[in-house]
């Protein structure tokens, strides 16, 4: 791997998506970014953490994302962002801490739309991270102490509300193999078989950015 790759890791609740991107970032000698983004936001922007924390991969209305997307593609000057609502000022400081963090280097990004936040990036891996229903209810039970039907019934509710936040913030659809340059079972390939598959890919792409 080079010096420029960043890749960003969308996942399904219980599939070992942290998990993954810290390995992976480990093994790369690379930081990974998941929770730590709304901590860098937090401090960039002067906007609470607890604020970023209770926005975190959470869909807002849609008259919100259309005022919001019509700022952030236009650009916006610093009087306009302190006259904006809290949840725009939360959505457009993350994307900003988002884009410095991959221009400070080679990272991982863990969920929070950071692939379609970086989509003219053209260093970017974007990788999706899935597994069965079955395999992740043992995952989440185990991990959280909790029964089999609580487990699923906090993988549902997790995942639509990571689907919600990212439907509405791309163009894309969350989950769907088009929207990513890789997607991957987990639970086949396992947490050390999936960094792996993705070092591998990643090596693959450089090499095709550097023929052009």
């Amino acid at each position: 791997m080079n010096n420029e790759t960043i890749i960003t890791i969308g996942r399904q609740f219980g599939s070992g998506g942290k998990e993954i991107g810290e390995k992976l970032a480990e093994t790369l000698g690379i930081k990974c970014y998941d929770k730590e983004l709304l901590s860098r936001a937090s401090k960039e922007s002067g906007i609470s953490q607890e604020l970023f924390e209770n926005h975190d991969e959470k869909p807002t209305n849609s008259f919100l994302y259309s005022l919001v997307m019509d700022t952030y593609s236009m650009g916006y000057s610093s009087a306009t962002f302190n006259d904006m609502p809290l949840n725009h000022k939360v959505f457009l400081a993350q994307f900003n801490a988002i884009k410095k963090i991959a221009d400070e280097g080679p990272c991982v990004i863990v969920g929070r739309c950071a692939d379609y936040a970086l989509a003219e990036y053209k260093n970017r891996v974007s990788v999706f991270i899935h597994a069965s229903m079955e395999n992740r209810i043992k995952r989440i039970s185990e991990k959280y102490q909790l029964s089999e039907s609580k487990a699923k019934d906090l993988i549902v509710k997790t995942d639509k509300k990571r689907a919600n936040y990212y439907n509405y913030y791309s163009s894309k659809k969350w989950g769907d193999a088009s929207s990513y340059h890789l997607c991957i079972d987990s639970g086949i390939c396992g947490v050390d078989g999936t960094v792996e598959m993705i070092q591998e890919f990643v090596k693959l792409k450089e090499k095709q950015r550097a023929k052009r």
